[in-house]
């Protein structure tokens, strides 16, 4: 068994995320998703899907004072998000369950989320080893359990009309992203394209799309750039970070 380490997540006011080696930690994705996401004062209820060690909900509770759930797969992460909700105080707000996300909707009203998250995995599986064999890093970064048209089918299920679908994935997987989008009710309202450099192609790419919405009204977003020509952290990243002068304050 490897030993249980805390540690902050980065730089944010007091926040405390608690990992193991043998599971995928949180990553640079989850923050830069978390603040992308916008928290509106009529949205009541928050679900991140594949929520691993959960850092999205701890970053969101910096945000909003919503109830926020959060579901994943292994027991192990589970149990680890749990006690870090637990190592910040954050037990009354943020509730952490092992569910599959394609079962979760059974245990839960019909369409009850205002806001939906996920850092999915992002790679497609290729079934040439056995499941069996799988380790906890090729689960969180490989479609094994789930795709993503799966994601979006849940995720229909689940969140309200006009509510909120927000997302990291590969910027070269965009085209497949638009088609499942539109195919199963959603419609892209913000979309935000992440490099690494300003001199290179875009690599990730964070996705806010609506449930029923109205198409027309897209919104492109200035590009984040993550490293500088020196590969030290832009100025855009440092204040995800919490680095910066600003800080969060909570939004009723």
């Amino acid at each position: 068994m490897f030993k249980e380490e805390i540690h902050d997540l980065l730089a944010y006011d007091g926040l405390k995320i608690i990992q193991r080696k043998d599971l995928f930690r949180f990553s640079l994705d989850s923050l830069l998703l978390a603040d992308f996401v916008n928290i509106n004062l009529r949205a009541k209820k928050i679900i991140d899907f594949g929520t691993g060690l959960g850092p999205i909900p701890l970053y969101l509770s910096l945000k909003t004072e919503k109830d926020i759930v959060g579901i994943d797969i292994q027991a192990d992460a589970v149990a680890l998000a749990k006690k870090s909700v637990e190592l910040n105080h954050l037990e009354n707000q943020i509730k952490i369950y092992k569910r599959d996300i394609l079962e979760a909707y059974k245990d839960y009203e019909t369409n009850s989320f205002d806001i939906i998250t996920i850092n999915p995995p992002f790679f497609k599986y290729h079934h040439d080893e056995f499941l069996n064999d799988l380790d906890a890093f090729t689960i969180a970064r490989h479609e094994v359990y789930i795709d993503l048209e799966g994601i979006f089918v849940s995720a229909r299920k689940m969140i309200t009309s006009g509510g909120s679908l927000s997302f990291i994935h590969r910027a070269n997987r965009l085209e497949e992203i638009i088609l499942l989008l539109n195919k199963h009710g959603f419609v892209m309202k913000r979309i935000k394209f992440v490099y690494t450099k300003e001199s290179k192609d875009a690599m990730m790419v964070l996705i806010d799309a609506r449930a029923n919405g109205n198409t027309g009204d897209l919104k492109i977003e200035k590009p984040l750039v993550i490293y500088d020509e020196n590969n030290q952290y832009t100025e855009e990243v440092l204040k995800i970070f919490h680095l910066g002068d600003e800080a969060y304050e909570k939004k009723s």
